[in-house]
């Protein structure tokens, strides 16, 4: 029988995810489509790689209405917000039945994450308070930086630290690089493009984050 180190490194079969299961991104950068998108599709590529099952999506912050929590209460017996934004219009996603993982994309503005990212796991609040709707699900993190080591780290974990208040399963890259999760650099030459190294922890936290939704799953 395979280990489990074997299993995961050569499931390619994709039999062990089950034919409902979705993984979405949440692209927190205030400029759509731009080099944390492009960090976040190489990360869901490499979730689909585990699996012909498994769907994806991304959901752009970009140009969204979303405000800071008032911590008004209001949303602690229903999962609706007071605030009239568009915040509202992304809860039937995350509270999807289907919904195994969520992958938070980030830009590094000043050592951390995004102002957009920041009022979005804010909002968020109202998952925790009915239920802990996240509870198991995992959660993996994209930080681009404009310099090599810009704060990259710090962001990844200021992001965890929120999806652990969820109860959610924080995983990090995976082997063969295994730290915190995905960090790339939009700097140098190139762009995100030429940082192989970057690029590999965003595949190997899209495998990693698929491979441990499975183990849950089954």
């Amino acid at each position: 029988m395979p280990s489990d180190v074997e299993m995961y490194h050569n499931n390619s079969s994709g039999n062990m995810i089950g034919e409902k299961m979705k993984i979405i991104g949440i692209n927190c950068s205030p400029r759509k489509g731009q080099t944390t998108r492009k960090a976040l599709e190489v990360c869901l590529d490499a979730v689909r790689d585990e699996s012909n099952d498994i769907r994806t999506d991304i959901i752009e912050l970009a140009g969204l209405d979303i405000r800071g929590c008032l911590d008004c209460g209001y949303c602690r017996k229903q999962l609706k917000c007071k605030q009239e934004d568009d915040f509202n219009s992304l809860i039937p996603a995350l509270n999807d039945k289907e919904l195994a993982g969520i992958i938070i994309g980030t830009p590094v503005y000043l050592g951390t994450m995004t102002s957009q990212c920041k009022a979005f796991l804010d909002r968020c609040v109202m998952f925790r308070r009915n239920g802990f709707i996240f509870l198991n699900k995992v959660g993996g993190v994209v930080a681009v930086g404009g310099v090599r080591n810009g704060g990259q780290e710090l962001t990844i974990q200021a992001v965890q630290a929120a999806m652990l208040c969820q109860d959610m399963i924080c995983v990090g890259d995976g082997m063969n690089t295994a730290h915190f999760g995905a960090a790339l650099w939009s700097g140098g030459p190139g762009g995100i493009e030429s940082d192989e190294t970057g690029l590999e922890t965003a595949r190997n936290l899209g495998r990693r984050l698929a491979w441990v939704a499975a183990k849950i799953g089954t």
